[in-house]
């Protein structure tokens, strides 16, 4: 699957390939840092990626996605099955530089769609409160607020869903 707009695309990548890695450690710099209030050391990152489940972002589990403008990598995002009808949205995460160009709403589409092809009817995700224009983003693309469906996960303080369309015949 490849979605694409003026000035970027986004497509389905392993997890583990060089950008996507790239792109794993900006996103956990970036929430570990603001949740600690002070630079994340590269250890702290890198213990936060070990077993961190990644790998079940990939067939027939998940599904693993990078944004990119030109050829620069400036996004990613994955989708994991949780049941038959239910994927859960994760490390849903923009370059700080290029947000504001309209990467976050062609990954969050592209996201629904490669949730969809998994066979899933409805999107959840966790967030914590103080990531504010991730939520506010969930929020202008019609997730609402939902009960916790993930109890004892450390860090989720909010959870939003989104029942999903079926892909056209």
């Amino acid at each position: 699957m490849i979605v694409t707009s003026a000035d970027w695309a986004v497509s389905a990548e392993r997890y583990d390939s060089a950008d996507a890695t790239s792109l794993r450690r900006a996103y956990y710099r970036e929430v570990a840092g603001r949740y600690w209030r002070r630079p994340a050391t590269e250890a702290e990152v890198d213990a936060g990626l070990t077993g961190d489940g990644a790998e079940l972002l990939a067939a027939p589990t998940g599904r693993f996605l990078v944004g990119r403008v030109g050829s620069v990598a400036a996004a990613c995002g994955g989708v994991l099955l949780l049941d038959a009808e239910r994927a859960e949205l994760t490390r849903v995460f923009v370059r700080p530089e290029l947000r504001g160009t309209g990467g976050a709403r062609l990954l969050l589409t592209a996201l629904e769609t490669a949730a969809v092809e998994l066979g899933a009817r409805r999107l959840v995700l966790n967030t914590r409160l103080d990531l504010v224009e991730a939520r506010a983003l969930y929020v202008r693309s019609g997730y609402r607020e939902i009960p916790v469906y993930c109890p004892g996960r450390p860090y989720a303080e909010i959870c939003y869903g989104k029942e999903l369309a079926p892909v056209p015949a």
